[in-house]
């Protein structure tokens, strides 16, 4: 029979092993790490990532609804799809360029086709010489 004694509470613990904790049995599963607090999340996860700064084509459908509105009208839905693939700023600049531009357009065909109206009552006769 040997003399195994338990270890002393006074020697030092086996390399690897802090103070103070209580040392693991042959057979028997050591002790859990201690639970992070909770409210403490990771950083944030997936999800197209904002690129930074405000789509272009976005800006340039804005400026167009004022200048010609028709190339706003395609800017704006360019805008929009690169917007959704990038994850870039400017959805509302890119929405308010497409309605603009598309009141503003239909604003110049009404005020053509009223134009054409007004010169061709104005062409015609009456009937009177």
């Amino acid at each position: 029979m040997t003399d195994e004694q338990p270890p002393s509470p006074y020697e030092p613990p086996p390399y690897g092993q802090p103070y103070g904790q209580p040392q693991p049995q042959w057979g028997q599963q050591p002790p859990y790490a201690p639970q992070p607090p909770y409210g403490q999340y990771g950083p944030p996860g997936g999800g197209p990532q904002p690129r930074g700064g405000t789509n272009v084509l976005a800006v340039l459908s804005l400026v167009f609804a004022f200048v010609f509105s028709p190339a706003g009208i395609v800017c704006g839905h360019l805008a929009k799809r690169q917007i959704r693939q990038t994850g870039e700023e400017g959805t509302q600049l890119a929405t308010w360029g497409l309605v603009l531009s598309y009141v503003f357009t239909a604003l110049g065909l009404l005020v053509c086709c009223g134009w054409i109206g007004l010169s061709i009552w104005a062409n015609s006769d009456n009937g009177t010489y």
